[in-house]
């Protein structure tokens, strides 16, 4: 399975409550609205969880690091071949938690076109994303790390740099895919990035911390289904 855009990641990072059964439990929640909805939405869980959630769902599941490493030595790294084989359908890539270098960023990218699994690389700027772009990865997540956390998110406080963003990529290589995160934490958040011209959307926090999970995100795949819609009119 690859991602199907537009679609909205919900990215588990280390949140207590989204490991073992209980990440299950929420993937499978996460997969309940998109049987309901029809909306494309995938799932970043914990590293040790991508072989049972890609196996007992049908979530496209998103790895959320990988180490720029080949078979061989290296204890406690993880190789992008070894979540491939766990069923991975996508990698972050450089994300502000996990930053990488640029070497280390074009060797994934290039590890995940062979493995066949999608990239999607954390950029924080027009001027770092066009220089990734150059090794032709799937997917750029856009965001201020600032932002992270915080329900602050660029389609409501920096509009302009959304476009900017999304026109660069367009230019440069239209065959990649925006998403924005840092901040991102409701629909009206995410309806507000796609109409920038995002492809996608994520979040982590907003959704951990939801008093209503389902309801929630629920809202965000109905966002997600009537821009795809408008889109298609267009």
């Amino acid at each position: 399975m690859t991602l199907d855009y537009p679609t909205f990641l919900v990215n588990f990072k280390l949140y207590a409550g989204t490991a073992g059964e209980e990440g299950l439990d929420l993937a499978e929640t996460i997969a309940s609205v998109t049987e309901r909805t029809g909306a494309s939405l995938a799932v970043a869980p914990q590293t040790p969880d991508l072989y049972r959630i890609a196996s007992e769902t049908d979530l496209p599941v998103v790895a959320q690091s990988v180490d720029a490493v080949n078979a061989g030595r290296g204890t406690g790294k993880v190789a992008l071949p070894t979540v491939a084989a766990a069923g991975a359908d996508g990698v972050l890539v450089n994300h502000p938690e996990s930053p990488q270098t640029l070497s280390e960023i074009e060797s994934i990218v290039e590890s995940g076109k062979d493995q066949g699994v999608e990239s999607i690389v954390c950029v924080d700027s027009v001027e770092t994303g066009r220089a990734v772009l150059a090794f032709d990865p799937d997917c750029l997540l856009f965001e201020k790390p600032a932002d992270i956390g915080t329900g602050r998110s660029l389609p409501r406080t920096a509009p302009e740099r959304v476009e900017a963003f999304v026109s660069m990529v367009e230019e440069t290589n239209p065959r990649t895919r925006v998403l924005l995160g840092g901040g991102i934490s409701s629909s009206a958040d995410v309806e507000a990035a796609l109409k920038l011209g995002a492809d996608a959307a994520g979040a982590a926090s907003a959704f951990v911390d939801a008093t209503d999970r389902e309801a929630w995100l629920s809202e965000v795949a109905e966002t997600l289904v009537s821009e795809a819609s408008a889109d298609s009119r267009r």
